[in-house]
């Protein structure tokens, strides 16, 4: 997979923009980025997950998905390295964050218990 591969599929996605912050270029849905080319080098991109599809995409490809250092990557910012990656597998990943970021989160559950006024 090549960065222009990476761009054209997150630019794909419904409402998609590609700016830049810190030099790298980013990819935003509703105002907020979900992936980033450049980083931590050029041969690299950045795919915000949750940590679970963090977990599970590194286990299911192995040598593709690594958590970011730090704190980032522990709240599930995830490098791929793009020469190891397929379309799929990357365009998979790319949805995954795309719909974390752009579509509203569900309410929560209603407990059925009333304020006592």
């Amino acid at each position: 997979m090549t960065a222009a591969e990476f761009r054209k599929i997150a630019l794909a996605l419904p409402g998609v923009v590609e700016s830049a912050h810190m030099n790298h270029p980013d990819f935003r849905a509703a105002g907020k980025i979900f992936a980033t080319l450049g980083y931590p080098d050029e041969h690299s991109g950045m795919i915000k997950l949750t940590l679970d599809q963090q977990r599970s995409f590194i286990e299911r490809v192995p040598g593709v998905f690594n958590p970011c250092n730090g704190a980032w990557g522990r709240g599930g910012a995830t490098n791929v390295h793009l020469a190891a990656a397929t379309k799929g597998v990357v365009k998979a990943a790319l949805a995954a964050a795309f719909k974390n970021t752009a579509l509203p989160p569900k309410p929560k559950a209603r407990t059925g218990r009333k304020n006592k006024t």
